[in-house]
């Protein structure tokens, strides 16, 4: 028997199986899947068997034999084998990249290993050990172990320590009489505890609730469906799942549930192991290596049939799944923005088709380009148009910052939020406050020549951080940091000026106006580590701290009943990004954070502070109106061509050098419009082809370039986006230089 192997290393040269002898003590179990160690040149190097043939065209003295199997059980499951393939297709990475994509990354490797314990048990029945025992002469430990085990239950040697001091040489001795048997057995490491899984009852649901699920739980157990769960927030939205989930698993079948952020993940897994108990299974990237292998072994075995997770949980080793749910679907952080490049959602979408499960893509602010596939038919609209118990939306109130500057009044604060807030602490209750940029100030500049401080390794500028009596400058990109310069480095004038506001900022003023309240911030400086998001939200929920100030990451899917008060610092933050759909990204974030606000039984107030206070966009999201919102976008869209009236699509080039970064991209630029030359169809669909820098036009420390084209949608945009990723593919760069291919990109910065 032979096998076509996918060595594990992504380089083009070795980018195809290569065909290994079987050993004969294999034959029976190796299949599609197996993990296996193979010679390769001088090394012995891990890889995975993609096919099996009892003849092949290799001479036989070229063939070498596969050394082992890596573990007992095929670790890729048939249908993620194939969407492996189809992944290396569509962004034609070599399947060895993809791959990987479906396993633990320290399980490459043996860098993460299943962890045991010490375990004891009797080794005669349970009715001789006390006769055993006293058979121990005048060894008080041996008698005192043999009369704790005489129960028959395996204990673990360290458990026996905490009652008999050094116990292992006595249990060895009582191993040599056959007394006792010591073993090691596995134990799983659990994300967040083992907790208390005892399943909590199910709520009534309500009449909206009832008629989602009736007009989707008929096409779920037919294996098929194509929904768009449109709920306002604070609709019930998660009930929904969770009676979703419960179907799934009455037919025989598994669940994966997406959430967009690491912060949503604990949330999530304790309202499905309160109601499904340990079948629920965890996995993100905030996992320590060994729970994530753990957790990833009881999916893969069966033992977990219900997958939370963000991005990456998708690919999560679930055999038979009944649905895939992709809460806040809107959410930009189902793409990867790292090759190969992937869209979740692409891939939820996938599998079901081949696995015959149902799709839900679900949120209160749909995308644009969902909702316009509910109007083409391609997705079927299930609503629920008013929150769990008729509550009340929270009452919205805008205020123009530019009138509180005409007063004299130049904090972070209206008026009106500072009142507010004071009331809302007086009253005991909690709030949080939205300020979409972290760090102390947005920027320094010179006053003299205008110039901003900015990153040398990104064409950013940089943010202050304040930390205790000491100040930096940040990149947010890179991580570059740098003390704030005495002399602007452009022009040497002594004038340095901190402008903006950030969430360190916002935090600050609070702890002025409120010395004695509990606050907690949250960002990428403070959730870093295991369990950063847990730790925080925990200090939150718990009422220790009343007032919660962070960015983006707080502004969706969280519920906390005692927030009655949320604020916008700065609403108008994402509105002027140099991105088609900064409108579309700044009403979903002040929808979502808005929702936060009245989710218990007390009422909700909302202040949006802004500049632009009469924008349709701002007044859109304060009466929660998603259609006249999306009716507006997508008419606006469909005048300037924007998705999903066409598509955008790059070849983005990084470089360490700036010349081989725009020369290489030059040389793809000649290769697009020579392929628009010879494809007149093609020619026809293309509006821009354009060579140019990004407005980011250095990150990291790398020069960036890029062939930009808007294409009308159809066929011929289709084709011509393939020829473009084979052309960045078989172009070969110089030294130091990457191409990348983006359908739509999730940012044009």
């Amino acid at each position: 028997m032979f096998a076509q192997v996918i060595v594990d290393i992504v380089h083009q040269n070795v980018a195809r199986s290569f065909t290994y002898r079987v050993p004969e003590r294999l034959e029976d179990t190796l299949c599609p899947g197996w993990r296996v160690l193979v010679p390769f040149g001088p090394r012995k190097l891990e890889g995975i068997v993609t096919e099996l043939s009892e003849c092949c065209d290799v001479p036989p003295e070229k063939l070498r034999t596969i050394v082992d199997t890596l573990e007992d059980y095929p670790a890729v499951l048939p249908s993620l084998l194939q969407l492996a393939r189809h992944l290396a297709a569509s962004t034609h990475a070599p399947l060895a990249e993809t791959l990987r994509l479906m396993l633990p990354a320290q399980m490459r490797g043996g860098r993460v290993r299943v962890k045991t314990e010490t375990a004891v048990q009797l080794a005669i029945p349970p009715s001789e050990a006390e006769q055993a025992a006293a058979a121990q002469g005048r060894s008080r430990k041996r008698q005192m172990l043999l009369t704790l085990l005489s129960g028959g239950e395996t204990q673990t040697v360290q458990e026996l320590a905490q009652l008999v001091r050094d116990p292992l040489p006595a249990l060895r001795q009582l191993e040599a009489q056959g007394l006792v048997r010591i073993f090691e057995r596995e134990v799983l490491r659990r994300p967040g505890g083992g907790g208390d899984d005892a399943p909590t009852p199910d709520p009534t649901l309500t009449p909206h609730q009832q008629e989602a699920l009736e007009n989707m739980l008929p096409p779920m157990r037919r294996g098929e469906g194509r929904f768009l769960l449109y709920g306002v927030t604070g609709s019930g939205k998660t009930e929904v799942f969770i009676r979703l989930v419960r179907e799934a698993l009455r037919l025989g079948k598994g669940a994966i549930i997406l959430v967009p952020e690491i912060v949503l993940t604990p949330q999530m897994v304790d309202w499905f192991r309160g109601r499904f108990g340990p079948v629920a299974a965890v996995l993100h990237s905030r996992l320590s290596p060994g729970e994530r292998f753990d957790e990833w072994r009881r999916i893969r075995r069966g033992d977990a049939r219900v997958v939370i997770g963000a991005r990456s949980a998708i690919f999560a080793p679930l055999e038979h799944p009944g649905v895939i749910i992709v809460d806040e679907e809107h959410e930009t952080t189902y793409l990867s923005d790292r090759h190969p490049r992937y869209d979740a959602r692409d891939i939820a979408a996938w599998r079901c088709g081949e696995e015959h499960a149902a799709l839900v893509l679900a949120s209160a602010t749909p995308s644009i380009l969902t909702f316009a596939r509910v109007q083409q038919g391609r997705l079927r609209l299930v609503e629920l148009p008013r929150r769990v118990m008729d509550r009340p939306m929270p009452q919205v109130e805008i205020v123009d910052m530019r009138r509180e500057l005409e007063r004299g009044n130049r904090t972070v604060f209206s008026d009106a939020l500072r009142s507010a807030l004071t009331a809302c602490m007086r009253k005991g209750e909690q709030a949080m406050l939205l300020m979409n940029h972290r760090g102390y100030n947005s920027f320094v500049s010179c006053r003299s020549c205008g110039q901003a401080v900015k990153c040398p390794h990104c064409d950013i500028s940089m943010t202050y951080h304040m930390t205790g009596s000491d100040g930096m400058l940040h990149c947010h990109y890179c991580g570059h940091a740098e003390p704030v310069p005495t002399l602007c480095p452009a022009c040497g004038s002594p004038y340095i000026r901190f402008f903006g506001a950030g969430t360190q900022k916002v935090e600050e003023e609070l702890r002025r106006l409120f010395p004695d309240t509990g606050i907690v911030r949250m960002d990428v400086d403070t959730t870093g580590g295991k369990d950063g998001h847990a730790r925080l939200l925990a200090e939150f929920r718990s009422g220790r701290a009343r007032l919660l100030v962070g960015t983006q990451m707080i502004a969706k899917g969280l519920d906390f009943p005692r927030v009655t008060l949320v604020g916008v610092v700065a609403a108008d933050m994402t509105l002027n990004l140099p991105d088609y759909r900064a409108r579309e990204r700044t009403f979903q974030l002040l929808t979502q954070v808005a929702g936060r606000a009245g989710r218990g039984t007390l009422p909700g107030q909302v202040i949006i502070q802004t500049y632009k206070p009469e924008d349709p966009v701002i007044l859109a999201a304060a009466k929660q109106d998603y259609r006249a919102f999306f009716t507006e976008e997508y008419a606006r869209r469909r005048s300037s061509f924007y998705p999903p009236f066409s598509v955008m699509a790059r070849l983005l080039v990084e470089g360490d050098s700036p010349e081989a970064a725009q020369r290489h991209a030059a040389r793809l630029h000649e290769g697009a419009e020579a392929l628009l030359a010879e494809h007149p169809d093609w020619k026809r669909a293309t509006l821009v082809c354009l060579l140019d820098q990004p407005p980011a036009k250095m990150l990291r420390g790398r020069h960036r370039w890029h062939v930009l084209l808007k294409l009308t949608a159809g066929p011929a945009a289709e084709a011509l986006c393939g020829a473009l990723t084979e052309l960045g593919r078989e172009t070969e760069p110089p030294p130091g230089v990457e191409t990348f291919f983006e359908y739509n990109p999730v940012t044009m910065m």
